[in-house]
């Protein structure tokens, strides 16, 4: 085995009044005071900033950390909320499957589309008024007796609508 001398290290953590790094560990004599560091008013210390810069999210940047600019369009994406906001009112028939479930593994619903929110749709008896509050995650699908109202995002305008009858 190779053995190596004993060679202490001296870190250096602050200042001194001499402007040199004080060893760590050491200390003043018993009964003195260690100084005050001098530091400049306020008014001319520079600002200093410690959040960073806003950045756009997929924004690319340099190697720097500089942001650069750019003019990408932006799409707005297309989930089933938003079909179903767009076509608020209209009469469906929502297919929902409940796994695990032995009374009732597959339910339909059918009702006003009252509502329609990221994980939610709101539905509504015609006849009766009793609504419905349905999770997404048990949907399946829907069926509209009417043409829906549909935007695809990046599109200007809506498609021509054919009478498929």
């Amino acid at each position: 085995m190779i053995s190596q001398p004993y060679r202490p290290v001296t870190y250096m953590i602050g200042s001194n009044p001499s402007g040199s790094m004080m060893p760590m560990g050491s200390m003043q004599p018993a009964g003195t005071m260690a100084p005050v560091s001098t530091m400049p008013p306020m008014s001319t210390m520079p600002p200093v900033s410690t959040m960073p810069p806003q950045v756009t999210s997929g924004s690319p940047m340099t190697p720097t950390g500089a942001v650069v600019p750019t003019t990408a369009p932006v799409f707005e994406q297309s989930y089933i909320e938003n079909i179903f906001r767009l076509n608020l009112g209209k009469i469906g028939t929502f297919y929902y499957t409940y796994e695990n479930n032995k009374e009732w593994n597959a339910k339909v619903y059918k009702g006003v589309l009252e509502a329609a929110g990221r994980d939610h749709i709101i539905i509504s008896d015609p006849v009766t008024g009793q609504r419905t509050v349905l999770l997404m995650i048990y949907f399946d699908y829907a069926t509209f007796d009417e043409p829906l109202v549909y935007q695809y995002p990046g599109v200007i305008g809506n498609p021509p609508t054919r009478n498929c009858r």
